[in-house]
Parts: structure tokens; sequence; C-alpha cells
């Protein structure tokens, strides 16, 4: 008698210890509720990496990135840095409100035939990690 209820015990506790492990794991990859506020500023890139169709040599090409914050608070851009010289940026260096958008524009000079993977460093109010915006393209010779 004692070992069967040893057994139906440990059984019965193998069960509750399989199925928890399934619910957590279930809530781990189900998405977050989107009834939950957020405090403070998120960012939300459209995009992180640019791919420029083939650029003529000496005629620079402009790729966008739109910006948005999704949280409760203002978002503010620190800082936007270059990988190299060749990059030029224009950014805003206001506040992006909760539900706004702006725009980071990267200028590439298309000065050296060849191909080309530049990067962008953008710093923000929101978290200790920055976000690292990428273009990539090939510069071809002028005809």
């Amino acid at each position: 008698m004692k070992t069967k209820a040893i057994i139906l015990a440990v059984t019965l506790l193998v069960a509750a210890t399989g199925s928890f492990g399934q619910s957590a794991n279930k809530e781990t990859v189900s998405k977050p509720d989107s009834r939950i506020k957020v405090n403070g500023p998120v960012p939300r890139f459209d995009q992180t990496v640019f791919e420029f169709t083939d650029l003529v040599q000496g005629i620079p090409g402009t790729a966008s990135f739109v910006l948005t914050n999704d949280g409760n608070e203002p978002l503010i851009i620190a800082s936007a840095t270059a990988s190299c010289g060749c990059t030029n940026l224009n950014y805003s260096k206001e506040p992006i409100l909760p539900g706004k958008s702006a725009t980071i524009s990267v200028t590439y000079n298309a000065a050296a035939v060849g191909n080309f993977t530049k990067s962008v460093t953008v710093r923000m109010n929101a978290g200790d990690q920055p976000v690292v915006l990428q273009i990539k393209g090939k510069v071809v010779p002028k005809s």
C-alpha cells in the first residue's frame, strides 16, 4: 500500500512539474499584453539597415530612418555619430513626444568606387545601449 501511495505521489509530482514547465514556456513565448503601459520613452525604428541601389561616383545618396516614440515620455536623441567622415547626419535635436516620429537622414558622399557599409551609432535617453543603424551599397564609376 505504501509503495502504491509513493508511486502515485511521484507520478502526480512529475505531472505537475511537467505542466508547470509547459505553461511557463508558453508564457515566455507569448506576446506582451498591449494594455500594459511602459513608463519612459520607447524607441522604434522603421528599419536599422538601408541598402542603396548602385550609387554613381560623386553623387551622394541619402537614407532615411524613421524613429517613433512608442513610450509615454519624451524621447531625446542624445547623440548620433557616423563611423566615418564620408557620412553626414541630420536629425532632430528636439524631444520626440509620445506617439510622434522623427527622421534621421544619413547622406553618403559616394566618393570612392566599390562596396561600402557604414554605421551610425544613436544614443538616446531610453536604455543604456545605443542603436546602430547601417547603410550599405555599391558605388559605380561615372559612365
